[in-house]
């Protein structure tokens, strides 16, 4: 069976087109529900603006990878609340924001 971990390691492949750090790092991942024993995962997640131009290219990936571990069907459940902010990051993450700007 597919575990929440197994999904997070494989959204941390998910990078962000635009600052190269992945999605899970950045703290848009909300979270991912496993349903029917695995034969569907939702992942709740944010874009850092509303008007993310790379939307589609991060949901098209995500569900890319969770579909290439076995899972039939995938869910993005795209939530403005609470909206992002940098302190959502992981340290990791804020150490390289601070190197990159």
């Amino acid at each position: 069976m597919i575990s929440e971990e197994a999904i997070y390691e494989q959204l941390k492949e998910v990078l962000d087109p635009e600052i190269q750090i992945d999605v899970v790092n950045l703290g848009m991942i909300y979270g991912v529900t496993i349903v029917d024993d695995g034969s569907k995962v939702i992942v709740r997640m944010t874009l850092t603006t509303m008007g993310c131009p790379a939307m589609e290219e991060l949901q098209e990936e995500i569900v890319h990878r969770i579909e290439a571990m076995g899972v039939a069907d995938v869910e993005i459940d795209l939530t403005f609340d609470p909206p992002w902010n940098k302190e959502m990051m992981s340290e990791e993450a804020k150490l390289v924001m601070r190197y990159l700007f």
